[in-house]
């Protein structure tokens, strides 16, 4: 038996633990769009990639390391295009065209509800010192 963390079910997904991260898969298709719209909005910083993708693991070991605790949610391949639909809509709400023409390229990140970006931006706001005040700002940092 598993504990469902806490902010972090969505309605017929299943739900695991792995180290202090959540790790949220889902299996229907219909169930996806609504699924990553939820999670979204309910966590400080989820992280979207591909299942078993390296630069995924990347980007949530360097929020770990800063004491974050992302939901991670886990797409798999047969679900990938309503994922990539789901997000292409939550990416116009944002409004930057520019950024939508090339997106959504795995792993993608929200922060505080908001369109983050990928590994580029984490990355680079990690090594510009502007990362740990944004997940501040969102409440995923405390300290």
């Amino acid at each position: 038996m598993q504990a469902i963390p806490y902010g972090s079910w969505a309605s017929g997904a299943h739900l695991s633990t792995r180290e202090q991260q959540h790790d949220v898969s889902v299996s229907a298709p219909t169930t996806v769009a609504a699924s990553v719209q939820k999670l979204v909005s309910e966590n400080a910083v989820i992280v979207v990639g591909r299942r078993g993708c390296c630069m995924s693991h990347v980007v949530t070991r360097l929020l770990l390391g800063h004491g974050v605790n992302p939901t991670v949610f886990d797409v798999d391949e047969d679900d990938e295009a309503a994922v990539v639909v789901e997000l292409r809509k939550m990416m116009t709400i944002v409004g930057d065209e520019s950024v939508i023409d090339n997106w959504p390229q795995f792993p993608v990140v929200f922060v505080g509800g908001k369109l983050f970006g990928g590994l580029e931006k984490v990355m680079a706001t990690h090594i510009s010192g502007e990362l740990v005040p944004v997940l501040k700002e969102a409440g995923a940092l405390w300290l």
